[in-house]
């Protein structure tokens, strides 16, 4: 393998800890992606699955927390967002030909650690959201992780059974006819984190983190993404689905689950916890999606949590 070379941390807006280093990787398919890792003090390797539009940066507080608590930590852009490469010709569009692309990131991305951390072998996984459909799809594919958190992981999205069909229906007719490259129909300002108002948000109830959230995307604007495409859209339809017929893997899980969860099926979390043997769901009332950014309160005790079972694994 390539040795990866230096890429962009921006660590003013990112707040990490200090000894972190980013850098590039080529994915079997060629496509350029950014990671980052950050040194420990023994307590085992996390390894951070963001979510849709989400960068390295904005885990910057999540990692510093982790990094006291004694563990490595390593974060990736996956393809189409951050500062990995951008896949059409808008770099706004949320866009992913097929959704077991991302598992030629989680590939390249864990055999870089292999190289930088001995703990790599069998990490510990936090996933948030899209980054726990990928996360699950890793572990059913081999990913040897010790256990896994997850914060309201993308197993289904959150429409009725009606509805779902006829998304599925008009993403499948748009791929036919090579139109899928567009955003959702009705895409408006809720996907651009920086300008859409808090009021307005689906994400946090805690005001100020959002401001931060916009901040980030607002000092460095080469890491905005918007709107998802109909391309994305009918390969998350189709990768949940298939993930959704498959049996829970063997590695202990825990997850997070907030009652006023507006963007992930909560059906389908809690249906996937209830087969999960030993798993655990915690559900956190009045949080929204991003249990990591939100209120002290749930944030704090989401991370305790976290914590207390990659101890306890």
């Amino acid at each position: 393998m390539t040795r990866p070379t230096e890429a962009p941390l921006f660590h003013t807006i990112a707040e990490a800890p200090p000894g972190g280093q980013a850098r590039w990787l080529v994915a079997r398919d060629g496509i350029r992606l950014r990671m980052a890792h950050w040194p420990g003090a023994g307590a085992g390797l996390v390894m951070v699955f963001p979510g849709r539009t989400e960068v390295i940066e904005k885990y910057g507080r999540v990692i510093a927390d982790l990094v006291a608590a004694g563990h490595s930590v390593s974060a990736i852009d996956w393809r189409g967002q951050g500062l990995s490469d951008r896949l059409t010709g808008d770099p706004l569009l949320g866009y992913v030909n097929n959704f077991s692309d991302f598992q030629a990131d989680v590939d390249v991305w864990h055999d870089a650690l292999r190289d930088l951390d001995p703990a790599a072998e069998q990490p510990l996984v936090l996933a948030h959201s899209m980054g726990g459909c990928i996360a699950l799809r890793a572990l059913t594919r081999g990913l040897r992780a010790r256990a896994v958190a997850f914060s309201a992981p993308m197993w289904g999205l959150r429409a009725g059974k009606f509805m779902r069909l006829g998304m599925a229906g008009l993403a499948r007719a748009a791929r036919i006819t090579g139109r899928d490259a567009i955003p959702v129909p009705g895409a408006g300002i809720e996907f651009r984190l920086w300008d859409n108002p808090f009021d307005n948000n689906d994400l946090t109830t805690d005001p100020d983190t959002y401001a931060w959230m916009q901040h980030q995307v607002n000092a460095h604007p080469e890491l905005r993404l918007g709107a998802p495409s109909l391309r994305w859209l009918g390969a998350a339809l189709a990768e949940t689905a298939a993930l959704a017929r498959l049996p829970a893997p063997d590695v202990p899980a825990w997850c997070g689950l907030g009652t006023r969860e507006r963007i992930v099926s909560a059906e389908a979390i809690e249906t996937r916890m209830q087969g999960w043997p030993g798993g655990q769901l915690e559900v956190f009332d009045g949080a929204e999606h991003e249990l990591l950014m939100e209120a002290p309160a749930h944030r704090t005790r989401f991370l305790t949590a976290t914590l207390a079972h990659f101890a306890a694994n």
